[in-house]
């Protein structure tokens, strides 16, 4: 168990991770896509991926009309948009299943008890036959739930046991983050467990999770599998998971997030200056808002830098790729041209 130490001060100019020239950008950033979108609240988080360093942290809301002001809501959680590569690293840790087997989803839209799954296409008639790496690069919640029913059969509890070892939904607290509280899951064991309560959690509902431990598992896989803790201070580096799935799984999944982002909904978060792998990914809540996300790494082939992008905007368009993965995009090319004159910290 890590210890979170409370007592630090965030004011501790030497000793923190922040990078204050890229905070300033990355503020600056978010801060025009929110504008632009007329968006409720962002958040942007950079970090190192060896280390678990954070460069920088925003968090930006919309008050007093079109102004948007700085908020410390790094410990507020929602359903993730960015489940899927995590489903299916789970399903392929079974051995059941691998990235080339083909899917058929139809035109869709796919019935599960008396509720129906829907892709995000399926007025344009669904994706057809694809393979998971597609379904993946595609965003079809129908190829991730099919291969979910492949992979565990009847056995829920075996994919939660499983994503409890790779220690999804980690760190319960971060030194400067206050609040932090530990990820929340419905699971078999709950009294609110149904019938298509599974469908919907490995597609991202039925759970809350902050973006920071989002950030913390797509880092782990950036980082060969190895989980270290986030820090806002520059203390020895803490490995929460060693391992969290084989080397070849996570070697798999780290090709088909390339993929994502050369072939699929992920191309707007693509840099001709360098490559990026990552996911994209909306929610929808039931007041009718949504949240959009894009969360990566890069260089992709030995990752430095892992940043996840959150926004929660009211109204139609939605598109994790277009709008999150568009700041990504900024940042990640920033950060290049700064690391070549400013040698980054």
């Amino acid at each position: 168990m890590i210890a979170c130490n409370s007592t630090k001060q965030k004011d501790t100019q030497t000793s923190t991770t922040i990078d204050s020239t890229l905070q300033v950008k990355a503020t600056s950033i978010l801060e025009n896509k929110l504008t632009e979108l007329n968006a409720l609240s962002g958040q942007v988080i950079i970090m190192k991926v060896q280390t678990g360093h954070i460069k920088a942290m925003v968090g930006l809301e919309r008050k007093d009309g079109a102004n948007y002001l700085p908020c410390e809501n790094f410990s507020q959680a929602h359903e993730s948009a960015l489940m899927h590569p995590i489903s299916i690293l789970a399903a392929l840790e079974t051995r059941k299943v691998k990235l080339s087997d083909m899917v058929d989803v139809g035109n869709g839209i796919y019935s599960i008890q008396d509720r129906e799954l829907k892709d995000h296409n399926w007025h344009r008639g669904g994706y057809g036959e694809i393979s998971i790496k597609q379904g993946l690069a595609s965003s079809s919640n129908i190829a991730v739930y099919k291969t979910m029913e492949k992979a565990f059969r009847d056995d829920a509890q075996a994919y939660f046991n499983l994503i409890d070892r790779m220690n999804y939904g980690k760190p319960d607290c971060i030194a400067g983050i206050a609040n932090l509280k530990p990820a929340y899951f419905v699971t078999p064991k709950d009294s609110g467990w149904s019938d298509t309560a599974f469908a919907w959690f490995c597609i991202g509902y039925n759970q809350t999770i902050t973006p920071i431990q989002t950030l913390t598992f797509y880092n782990a896989i950036a980082n060969s599998g190895k989980m270290v803790q986030p820090q806002l201070y520059k203390d020895s580096t803490t490995v929460i998971n060693p391992q969290i799935a084989s080397q070849a799984n996570i070697d798999s999944l780290k090709q088909a997030l390339e993929y994502v982002v050369t072939d699929g909904l992920g191309q707007p978060a693509k840099s001709n200056k360098i490559q990026v792998a990552g996911e994209t990914g909306t929610i929808q809540f039931e007041d009718g808002s949504y949240i959009v996300e894009f969360c990566g790494y890069f260089p992709a082939n030995a990752p430095q830098y892992s940043i996840i992008v959150s926004i929660h905007k009211e109204r139609l368009p939605v598109s994790g790729g277009l709008i999150a993965g568009d700041v990504f995009r900024q940042i990640t090319e920033y950060i290049i041209t700064y690391n070549k004159y400013f040698n980054s910290k």
